[in-house]
């Protein structure tokens, strides 16, 4: 967990890195040199499209090689999507190592494979199915979760169906010539088996208990225990934060109902004591 930190740490210090602007590039022949700046205000941002449709009749290429439309990943149950890319040394391996810490973290109570799917999908349209095969190898032998590999899937793509694919989500990132890298936010969104965009969480490290309530959220009372039902009555989504907090108001209506259940419980109890105790004196 200490790596994980560091990880993340340095992580942020090269994505901080990648929105430097102002980087010089040599003009070619005669051409003065140019300057290749990213705007991390209109380049590389976020914009949360809640109950936005992701395009699923766009085809991708999973690990294997097969080509299929991304519809095939989803249908069943409620799926995390994560864009990185695969040769990212920096934020991308902090937001799939934030991924991986979730899928095994007790308090999710979810199984994946069972009750979610991930779809990762790269943003280099220039990555392979080999590259893609090579990052799941690697997270599945991380993971050693029977079933995970059914759960998981690491895809890659043509540029037009990548950004089809981010534009719905508000995802938006910048290819930076100098360096050959991405510019991108973090974050992971959780998407409903039809495919609607229901929750964003923000940064590298996920939360179980509040995953878990958009996960229950999202299945539509398919997975999820009637506690976790009663938990999500209880608390409500904060967009901005990316959280759920406790919704007082809700709070405060089932405590009332609570509290005058058990009130007409004590009532019906006590006049049923009473009418015990009479009987024997009308004999």
């Amino acid at each position: 967990m200490k790596r994980r930190w560091i990880g993340a740490l340095l992580a942020s210090l090269s994505a901080t890195a990648v929105f430097a602007q102002g980087q010089p590039v040599a003009g070619v022949g005669n051409e003065p040199p140019r300057i290749e700046g990213i705007n991390a205000a209109t380049d590389v941002r976020i914009d949360q499209k809640l109950d936005a449709q992701i395009p699923l009749d766009r085809s991708f290429r999973d690990e294997n090689g097969q080509i299929a439309p991304l519809s095939k990943f989803f249908g069943k149950r409620p799926v995390i999507m994560v864009m990185p890319f695969y040769k990212c040394t920096g934020t991308c391996v902090a937001m799939l190592n934030g991924v991986a810490d979730l899928v095994r973290d007790p308090a999710l109570r979810f199984k994946i494979g069972r009750d979610f799917d991930v779809v990762t999908i790269s943003i280099n349209p220039k990555e392979t199915a080999d590259l893609a095969a090579a990052k799941k190898r690697s997270y599945m032998s991380e993971l050693g979760m029977p079933g995970a590999d059914q759960g998981w899937h690491f895809l890659t793509g043509e540029e037009k169906d990548i950004k089809a694919v981010a534009d719905a989500a508000g995802y938006k990132y910048k290819y930076n010539v100098v360096n050959d890298q991405y510019a991108h936010g973090s974050a992971i969104w959780l998407a409903t088996p039809k495919g609607k965009i229901s929750r964003y969480f923000f940064g590298m490290f996920y939360p179980a208990k509040d995953v878990r309530l958009a996960m229950t959220e999202a299945g539509k009372g398919h997975i999820g225990t009637l506690a976790d039902q009663w938990l999500l009555y209880c608390y409500h989504y904060d967009p901005q934060k990316g959280k759920y907090g406790l919704a007082v108001f809700r709070l405060l209506q089932v405590f009332g109902t609570a509290t005058v259940l058990l009130l007409g419980m004590f009532i019906v109890s006590s006049l049923r004591k009473e009418r015990a105790a009479a009987e024997p004196k009308n004999k």
